[in-house]
């Protein structure tokens, strides 16, 4: 299931990432890698900030439905 669907507080491993290979590379650099614990930590205003690596990120909504958990 998409990242985006995760509840505020669940946590998941990275299954898959969709889309372009722009957009694959650009999520990689960023953490996003297969097998990597994502937690989300909240929702706001259309984006999703995730605990990814000990770091805090914010995906845009359409970002997190690339990321499959």
């Amino acid at each position: 299931m998409p990242l985006s669907m995760l509840k505020t507080g669940e946590s998941s491993l990275i299954t898959r990432i969709g889309g372009a290979p722009q957009t694959r590379q650009f999520l990689e650099n960023l953490g996003f890698v297969v097998g990597t614990p994502v937690t989300v930590v909240s929702e706001n205003g259309g984006n999703i900030i995730v605990l990814i690596k000990d770091t805090r990120i914010a995906v845009s909504k359409e970002m997190a439905m690339k990321i499959y958990v």
